[in-house]
């Protein structure tokens, strides 16, 4: 027999405070990537800025992911 899913009443404050913070996480994450797609030139992203834009929006991957391979490092850079 399938579960019923819980609603935000049916959560704990400790539930409630751990889906706040990964949440506040998440739009954290999505700000900082769109901040960063805005200033940083086309030269300095591999592939479309639109594509990882879009992407961005994924849950914590579509940032994280933009900040890890989204983003050309300078050969200079350590």
């Amino acid at each position: 027999m399938a579960k019923k899913k819980k609603s935000w009443r049916d959560l704990s404050t400790k539930q409630k405070a751990m889906m706040m913070a990964g949440s506040a996480v998440n739009l954290t994450l999505l700000i900082a990537a769109q901040r960063s797609l805005a200033k940083t030139p086309d030269a300095q992203i591999r592939g479309k800025k639109a594509l990882w834009r879009a992407a961005s929006f994924i849950n914590f991957f579509g940032p994280v992911s933009y900040f890890v391979f989204g983003r050309r490092r300078d050969a200079g850079a350590a």
